[in-house]
């Protein structure tokens, strides 16, 4: 943690390029301010107390990292203070309610289907609760999708390129398992094999981002256990989740001085987002026969900031014959879903859905893309919340249409 607060030089670089900091123009809801504040928490010359608000709102974005000159790890800062202070902190009643909610729900699918279905009669009772619980509440979806089950084996079409281990994740397993059923598709489409292992689980990456470390690494655990016994026979893992893929590079971060750390080193080197992988790959031509599209381009924060990556998803899309790629002139500033923060912080959450909802409807777009399932919650909430019927899709999807 030393390290990277004495390699910040309090340039404001990151002003611009933090969310908080636009909406609330308070200087210790900057990155620049709350590394001074964790300074001072570590040195003892400030309350943990009194600098936790500030450090709770911030999202984790990323989006202060490609901005600072000095190359500061602010993320690197960030997860492992949040670990710190939470192993030594109490939180007040409702705070506490709220985060045992998401620790025991948010990472299991049988438990978070059944506490979506719960929240749906929430509802009924939603003017008297707490505002954290309401906007818990306002992003239960009106119907949820049956669940789906994959084969352990899905096997490529054609000449076989590559073979590859799958990821399916856990929330978005819930909300959204056509994405899931899409991804398989279009990997099988472009000659990969692909292996899904029985007794993989949640990444930990939503646990680990809010300081909750001890459960996020027994999480990690069991993925590295589960994958390491096919690591010899495939050519990458693959998620189709930003924040999955964040989470998973971080595992050396997440098990340093661990009997793991070696392990969980080679398990993130091997971890790829489906666009960077198929990127690589190359994909087998697309039918030409495409219907004319006017797609607009979200960059998930964890994708783009955290991950670097932002041209393997448009070189993809502009592979698709007819269609018109079109850009958000926001700064790529975060939709405002960033993991949990959606559920912790609803208030600062909702004013940041809304500024990316009208900056999607600004492209004039017909359908808007992305590749993470907190943003693609976020985002169709807040069109919807507009008026607007516009569809939100996963890029695999969009992918996976244009080959049938």
């Amino acid at each position: 943690m030393t390290g990277a607060i004495e390699s910040c030089v309090h340039c404001g670089f990151c002003l611009a390029a933090c969310p908080t900091y636009s909406v609330l123009g308070e200087e210790m809801d900057s990155p620049r301010g709350r590394i001074y504040l964790m300074k001072n928490v570590l040195e003892g010359t400030l309350e943990a107390e009194q600098a936790q608000p500030y450090i709770d709102r911030c999202l984790g974005c990323m989006g202060c990292v490609p901005a600072c000159p000095s190359g500061v790890a602010y993320g690197d800062l960030l997860t492992s203070y949040r670990a710190k202070i939470e192993s030594e902190r109490s939180r007040p009643l409702l705070d506490s309610v709220t985060r045992r909610m998401i620790i025991e729900t948010l990472p299991y699918p049988s438990r978070f289907r059944a506490a979506a279905k719960m929240g749906k009669l929430g509802k009924l009772v939603q003017g008297v609760l707490p505002d954290q619980l309401s906007g818990m509440l306002n992003l239960v979806p009106e119907r949820l999708p049956p669940p789906v089950n994959l084969p352990n084996l899905i096997p490529a079409q054609g000449e076989k390129r590559a073979r590859v281990a799958f990821l399916t994740g856990c929330v978005q397993t819930v909300l959204a398992p056509n994405i899931n059923q899409a991804t398989v598709a279009l990997l099988s489409a472009n000659g990969v094999e692909v292996v899904i292992p029985d007794s993989q689980g949640c990444c930990g990456s939503i646990l680990s981002h809010i300081g909750e470390e001890g459960r996020a690494k027994t999480l990690a655990r069991n993925n590295l256990n589960a994958f390491a016994q096919i690591d010899g026979e495939i050519d990458a893992i693959i998620t189709n989740a930003a924040g999955c893929g964040s989470g998973m590079h971080e595992y050396g971060l997440l098990f340093k001085g661990d009997p793991e750390e070696t392990a969980a080193e080679a398990f993130a080197h091997k971890v790829k987002d489906i666009t960077v992988f198929l990127d690589e790959l190359g994909l087998v031509p697309l039918p030409k026969n495409q219907p004319e599209r006017r797609v607009a381009y979200h960059d998930a924060c964890h994708l783009a900031h955290a991950q670097g990556v932002t041209d393997p998803p448009r070189n993809l899309l502009n592979a698709v014959p007819n269609l018109t790629l079109l850009e958000l002139n926001d700064g790529g500033l975060c939709c405002g879903s960033a993991g949990t923060y959606n559920l912790e912080q609803p208030e600062i959450a909702a004013q940041l859905g809304e500024r990316k909802a009208q900056a999607i409807v600004d492209t004039g777009a017909e359908m808007v893309v992305m590749g993470n399932i907190g943003c693609f919650t976020q985002v169709e909430t807040h069109l919807a919340k507009m008026g607007k019927q516009l569809p939100v899709m996963h890029t695999v999807e969009l992918l996976a249409q244009a080959y049938r």
